[in-house]
């Protein structure tokens, strides 16, 4: 039988030869991003609802990357949503303090008029 070669090229796809067999020498992408909780529930989310969806992520190689991406912009969108309600929790605490002293001056000014009666 002739030799076979220890590495070859089919329809754009490296494979090594490993004992008598052609084995893909596919290589991740380097991703040292960490996923987080966002990332992680996202991943069950996709392993639950859209499997599809999921393997071709995994087998294109851009899961990790994609995990990592979606956890960064919900922790960009964490910080965003605390510094809002932080200022609209300031908006509300000073209505509430208008409301409290507009009804103590309506409380007052019904106590006054039953006093004169």
């Amino acid at each position: 039988m002739s030799e076979l070669k220890p590495r070859i090229t089919e329809n754009g796809i490296d494979y090594i030869l490993v004992g008598d067999y052609y084995i893909p020498d596919l290589k991740l992408p380097e991703e040292h991003r960490p996923i987080g909780k966002y990332g992680r529930m996202h991943r069950e989310y996709l392993r639950e609802v859209h499997p599809a969806r999921l393997n071709t992520l995994i087998l294109t190689g851009e899961l990790w990357t994609y995990l990592a991406d979606l956890n960064e912009q919900a922790q960009d969108w964490r910080i965003y949503e605390k510094q809002n309600k932080r200022i609209a929790g300031t908006a509300r605490a000073d209505a509430r303090a208008i409301r409290r002293t507009g009804w103590s001056f309506k409380a007052g000014d019904k106590c006054h008029r039953n006093r004169k009666i």
